[in-house]
């Protein structure tokens, strides 16, 4: 199966960059392609520069092949792909391809650029305050306007159907773009030849050559289905929604149920509804309010603390999770080691109110155990030790009630409800920024401390010359702007 279409811009000489992070084959593919063209009497070379990190160590792989010309002599082959001569671009993920366009690495009328549409976040989008993720929406459009044709899908999401790993997705839809001239049936070979997880990779090769010859797709947006009640408590509450809530609220309110019932119990999700129904008694349509209110409150009311890490780490689903994402046999043993670093602070608001307090309220103690808790560690959750560790851990749910942060909290939210309420009673326009504030409260430790830190000086500030609902929005959207919050101090300061 040949395309006798192509047009390169030398016949006799083809290049092709690919672009991959660390873990993601990039170096199996580039092998892969070297063993076609051999196969099909070409000369093939193949490059790399390593990144150094997962997310951040974004390789660049270059092949260059070459068609032999029968003068016996050896063609001089480039060891990097250079702006302008590239015939086949193969980006493993969204930002990736924006990569090559940024590098110039794909040309209009030349290139045959082929790109996964789904995301891997960098660490500089996950840092953000507010919303740091790039704009893919131009990249898309940028690789129709830079390729000569443009390939594009949710490789991720075709791993997972196909069981394979995204290498196998993205050397499927290589030879099903028809960019490189060489039979279907040799790309099969190279897979059949390497005798590793060969039934899988035809799988996942398969699926990408598919997958190249449709249209450019873009990833499935997530939805996520209402919970089911499956307990006469988690019934009784729902019914309670329906009965007592507005429609637009409701969705909302059923995921912020289901969420605090698996971080405390019953009636701490009932608590929630005796919060949130006092903000839909000063509410009207379209209910915007109560329905913001029933996101926001349930996450702050599950808040991140020592005991919901260690529950969320040691569950049997985490780990399956973990087995899938990573391709895990069922013959093979999985060890997971994370780092972390649990500070003084966070280790006494875990413990009773008052010998929290009393810690933290004494220097020769802080001074004494602070010690234990100055550096980091790598864990390893799946060893018996660390896992019981963080097991009983998670066990003093049932004592959560009686610690230092959840009395903490729980004053915090009553006074953030408070200022909502009296604010809904005249203008919910306001009430709904002030709601909105809440986006500024995140994480554990730093993160945490800084959110909650912003929060109050808005709060704060409102109370001193009470703004509007703009002025509120401006001051929000400063403190999210970036992670140091200089445009919020700029703003109160002037």
């Amino acid at each position: 199966m040949r395309d006798t279409t192509m047009t390169i811009a030398n016949e006799n000489r083809i290049t092709i960059a690919i672009l991959a992070l660390g873990g993601q084959g990039g170096g199996v593919l580039a092998d892969w392609i070297q063993e076609v063209a051999r196969a099909e009497g070409w000369l093939a070379q193949g490059t790399s520069v390593p990144g150094v990190a997962q997310r951040t160590g974004s390789t660049v792989y270059y092949v260059e092949l070459a068609k032999p010309d029968g003068s016996g002599r050896l063609p001089v082959m480039a060891q990097m792909p250079m702006p302008g001569d590239v015939d086949v671009v193969v980006a493993s993920e969204l930002m990736e391809t924006g990569r090559a366009l940024l590098r110039g690495f794909s040309t209009a009328g030349r290139t045959t650029l082929i790109g996964s549409t789904h995301r891997i976040y960098a660490i500089g989008e996950k840092q953000a305050m507010g919303d740091g993720r790039g704009n893919g929406e131009k990249i898309i459009e940028a690789a129709y306007q830079r390729s000569k044709r443009f390939i594009g899908f949710d490789m991720e999401a075709a791993t997972d159907r196909s069981g394979s790993v995204i290498s196998a997705i993205m050397f499927g839809a290589l030879a099903g773009s028809g960019g490189l001239p060489f039979a279907a049936d040799t790309y099969r070979a190279a897979i059949e030849h390497s005798g590793i997880a060969v039934k899988s990779n035809l799988k996942g090769f398969q699926e990408g050559f598919d997958r190249a010859q449709q249209p450019v797709a873009r990833p499935d947006e997530i939805t996520h289905d209402l919970p089911v009640p499956t307990t006469e408590q988690g019934r009784a509450l729902a019914a309670r929604i329906a009965a007592n809530l507005p429609p637009p609220a409701q969705p909302n309110a059923l995921h912020g149920v289901a969420k605090l019932m698996d971080w405390q119990d019953g009636a701490y999700a009932a608590l929630y509804l005796d919060r949130l129904e006092s903000v839909a008694a000063l509410d009207a349509a379209p209910f915007e309010l109560t329905a913001e209110t029933a996101r926001h409150l349930a996450l702050w009311m599950g808040y991140e603390d020592t005991i919901r890490v260690a529950d969320l780490k040691t569950r049997a689903s985490r780990i399956t999770r973990v087995r899938g994402e990573v391709k895990a046999g069922d013959e093979q043993i999985l060890s997971i080691t994370e780092f972390m670093h649990p500070r003084l602070q966070e280790v006494c608001e875990t413990l009773p109110a008052g010998i929290g307090r009393r810690i933290l309220a004494s220097k020769g103690l802080t001074k004494l155990l602070g010690r234990f808790f100055t550096e980091g560690r790598h864990v390893e959750t799946t060893g018996l030790r660390w896992f019981l560790a963080l097991r009983t851990v998670a066990a003093m749910r049932s004592i959560r009630p009686r610690s230092l942060r959840y009395i903490e909290e729980q004053e915090r939210i009553e006074h953030w409800l408070e200022l909502v309420r009296t604010e809904a009673a005249k203008d919910r326009e306001l009430a709904l920024e002030l709601v909105l504030c809440q986006r500024l409260i995140k994480g554990y430790g730093d993160t945490f401390e800084r959110g909650l830190g912003n929060f109050q000086r808005i709060v704060a500030e409102h109370a001193r010359a009470p703004r509007d609902a703009a002025g509120v929005r401006t001051l929000r959207e400063l403190a999210l702007a970036d992670d140091k919050s200089s445009g919020l101090t700029e703003a109160l300061a002037g």
